[in-house]
């Protein structure tokens, strides 16, 4: 389909179909912000609450190379399509600010340590209390609830907690986690969708909830039925880039870097046989069939191993391409940013950024034809938005240099 031809019917005059729905976000780090990012991007306004010393996330490398503010690229690709209040929400004035922001929304997100916020007077119960239909999104590493509810979890904790690392890495070799904050972007779109699913509910019964996200339960959900399979102690090898349910698969070596690539289906073997310029092993006993070659993993590896080591990654890509086989380039997230099906997807979006330095920032994963998104907006600088969402409040210029002078904002 031609990109075009997909957005014939779009229209220009909403933020996206979310346009209309409010969401105050009181989160820190990548979890409930990115909960918060993706239905930003999906047209939500959202209203970050960030106290006024700054969050990790503007703390986190690398920064934004030229920047003149010392931008962080974490901070500025998960909170765009943003606006930004500063206030401190353990003091009573910040409560109170907060409970009046909350009520005039139709989500709170929040990912602090399970009862930090009700120890504040900011919790689901306080929150219900002015707003009784409101959608409260709890976010943590071990969930609201549960022998392990009150610690710590980061991102890295659960995914060995999980189970993930043990699976991950070359076979025979340590536990290595994911090298993005996998279980972090899991419940944060875990929550979002979340979210979503309250607001259907909400609309149709003008019932509110709270909604309870674990980073650990986020994995598990995710983990392609590995926890059930620990369950019945089935046991669970390491692969690397192989895979357990298919051969030959694995990253092989070419002239000029690496491709993934191998088959799944019979039929997709006798075509890789003639391809490799062995036709006669498309019908041989020990290959046929997919159960035959996994347990000839080694051989069937080799041969595609020693045919890619005397081909360029584009040629590979090419003649797998033209067969109807799967190949691609493993490419570093540098390369991949070159890359036209990335450019094509608006996977990549040039943005001028709060001190006036033009970034190219990720796009938003999903497509609407009728409603499109975008990346709308920068990071907010910290505060920007303090004194005009005040004002929308009833605080007038006296009241906010007050809170000012106070240090609550």
């Amino acid at each position: 389909m031609d990109k075009a031809d997909f957005y014939r019917n779009a229209r220009d005059d909403l933020t996206g179909p979310l346009s209309g729905v409010t969401v105050i976000e009181a989160t820190t780090t990548w979890a409930g912000p990115m909960a918060g990012c993706v239905l930003a991007d999906f047209g939500a306004r959202v209203i970050k609450v960030e106290h006024p010393d700054g969050e990790v996330a503007r703390r986190l490398l690398p920064l934004v190379p030229g920047s003149r503010g010392n931008l962080s690229i974490a901070n500025e690709t998960v909170n765009r399509n943003k606006e930004n209040v500063t206030l401190v929400l353990s003091k009573p004035e910040g409560r109170e600010i907060f409970l009046k922001l909350a009520a005039s929304a139709d989500v709170v997100i929040e990912n602090f340590r399970p009862g930090t916020l009700s120890e504040w007077g900011l919790g689901y119960e306080h929150v219900c209390a002015v707003k009784p239909d409101i959608v409260y999104v709890s976010i943590s590493g071990y969930g609201q609830f549960g022998p392990l509810s009150d610690r710590v979890g980061y991102d890295p904790g659960a995914q060995h907690f999980g189970g993930f690392t043990s699976l991950n890495g070359e076979p025979g070799g340590k536990p290595v986690k994911a090298p993005t904050y996998l279980g972090d972007d899991l419940a944060g779109v875990h929550g979002a969708l979340g979210a979503l699913a309250a607001l259907r509910h909400r609309d149709r019964t003008g019932e509110g909830q709270h909604i309870d996200v674990a980073l650990l339960d986020s994995l598990l959900f995710q983990s392609n039925g590995k926890l059930s399979a620990g369950a019945m102690d089935v046991k669970l090898e390491r692969y690397g880039n192989e895979f357990d349910l298919a051969a030959p698969v694995n990253a092989y070596e070419c002239k000029d870097g690496y491709v993934f690539a191998g088959v799944l289906l019979d039929t997709h073997w006798k075509v890789l046989a003639r391809v490799i310029g062995r036709p006669e092993l498309g019908a041989d006993s020990r290959y046929a069939k997919l159960f035959d070659r996994i347990g000839h993993r080694a051989e069937v590896d080799k041969l595609l191993a020693d045919w890619c080591a005397a081909r360029t990654t584009r040629q590979v890509e090419e003649q797998f391409a033209a067969e109807g086989l799967p190949a691609c380039r493993v490419n570093t997230y540098a390369e991949c940013a070159r890359e036209p099906q990335v450019l094509e997807r608006d996977m990549l979006q040039t943005v001028t950024l709060a001190d006036g330095t033009a970034a190219p920032l990720t796009g938003p994963a999903v497509k609407f034809s009728r409603t499109p998104t975008k990346v709308r907006s920068a990071a907010e600088a910290l505060g920007e938005s303090t004194d005009a969402v005040l004002a929308q409040l009833g605080y007038d210029a006296t009241a906010i240099d007050r809170l000012r002078a106070a240090k609550v904002i």
